[in-house]
């Protein structure tokens, strides 16, 4: 909806990681640089971690997007909830092998001579595992082994691991991890973006929608965007795109913080204050109860040292990575009050409005343009104040 009403070729602020929206924050540059100098090493763990929408996805994404394919075999394992057989299994199907039907010893015989197949033709290895904070104790020492792997003195298999901050924490505590630990030669943890960062990055996500000024955004509106995301990448692209969205339902040119406090205040009551009564209860045939989730625990641990990062054995970086299409939010229609006739009525204009929704953002997916130039944030600010 904001898209059209803006005269945008696609949503900038969506939620799927995009490698074509990749930005150089401090932070993820400073990741791609410890990346280079571990690529650079050929061997052991490579170790990136972050909180949940930080932007670890995107940086796998980009790094994919870039690596040099006749220099470099990247195997990528997102699903980790996973024993320690079916992730040998997932590494052999990405060198090209059937495991089916073998045992463990001959998986691993397998293994190793895809990895000395592929050294032969002149190209390395890396495997990339994503939410590695879900792998057990005897899915890492299964990587920890494959990671011991070598020919002619060099290792056959480099392994880069992305998890949220308590994998980082079980690294670094005492117990059976203490060898894979010895064998970390780069890791970095993905920060939040800087109240600075916020204005270029939200200009060069809409440049590569074809944005041309329109709507204008106010100085104290990328404060209050800031204020409203504390810099989480995911975060603001939701609150980005939320305030778009009621800028093209109010009609405005300009968007400056009362409206961006008017998104947030709009969101915060979306959610149920804690000092609320309870709703009455609604009295329902009785059913089980699930069992309740733990939240994981957040952990700060001090950064590992290492020497200064080598040039990234990769083609020439490209410019930043974020989020792909998803469905937009559509505005409710007001429930029917009278009766059940106007309520169906409701409902289906409703499923009109979503159906609509939909067939456009196939469409922009499909029409989604590329951009590879960082706005000018001080031009930017001059044409369209």
């Amino acid at each position: 909806m904001y898209d059209e009403h803006y005269g945008l070729s696609g949503r900038p602020f969506q939620l799927t990681p995009d490698p074509r929206f990749w930005f150089d924050t401090v932070t993820h540059k400073k990741a791609m640089a410890y990346l280079g100098y571990g690529l650079a090493q050929g061997e052991g763990f490579i170790v990136i971690t972050g909180e949940v929408g930080t932007g670890k996805t995107t940086l796998v994404g980009h790094l994919m997007a870039t690596i040099d394919r006749e220099r470099l075999l990247a195997i990528r394992i997102a699903s980790t909830q996973i024993e320690p057989d079916d992730l040998l299994r997932m590494v052999a199907n990405g060198l090209d092998l059937d495991p089916d039907g073998m045992t463990k010893s001959q998986l691993l015989s397998s293994i190793e001579r895809g990895l000395h197949a592929t050294a032969r033709a002149g190209r390395r290895t890396l495997l990339v595992v994503d939410e590695a904070q879900a792998l057990n104790i005897a899915a890492l020492e299964e990587l920890r082994m494959l990671s011991n792997l070598q020919a002619g003195g060099h290792a056959l298999l480099q392994i880069f691991l992305l998890g949220q901050p308590e994998f980082r924490a079980r690294l670094q505590g005492a117990g059976r991890l203490e060898q894979l630990r010895q064998r970390v030669i780069a890791m970095h943890h993905l920060e939040p973006m800087g109240p600075e960062e916020v204005e270029p990055y939200m200009f060069h996500r809409l440049l590569l929608v074809g944005w041309r000024g329109r709507p204008r955004f106010t100085a104290d509106a990328f404060d209050a965007l800031y204020r409203g995301s504390e810099g989480v990448p995911r975060r603001l692209n939701q609150l980005a795109a939320r305030v778009m969205l009621h800028g093209a339902i109010e009609q405005l040119d300009t968007l400056d913080a009362r409206v961006v406090d008017a998104v947030i205040d709009d969101v915060s009551g979306d959610m149920p204050s804690a000092d609320a009564p309870p709703a009455a209860p609604i009295p329902v045939a009785p059913m089980a109860s699930p069992a309740p989730i733990a939240p994981p625990t957040a952990f700060a641990a001090p950064e590992a040292a290492v020497d200064a990062p080598s040039p990234l054995p990769i083609r020439g970086l490209q410019e930043p990575v974020a989020a792909a299409p998803s469905v937009a939010t559509v505005p409710e229609v007001a429930p029917a009050v009278h009766d059940a006739t106007a309520r169906l009525a409701a409902l289906e204009a409703r499923v009109d409005e979503q159906d609509a929704a939909l067939r456009r953002v196939l469409t922009l997916m499909i029409d989604w343009i590329e951009g590879d130039q960082r706005p000018d944030a001080a031009a930017l600010r001059r044409v369209t104040g």
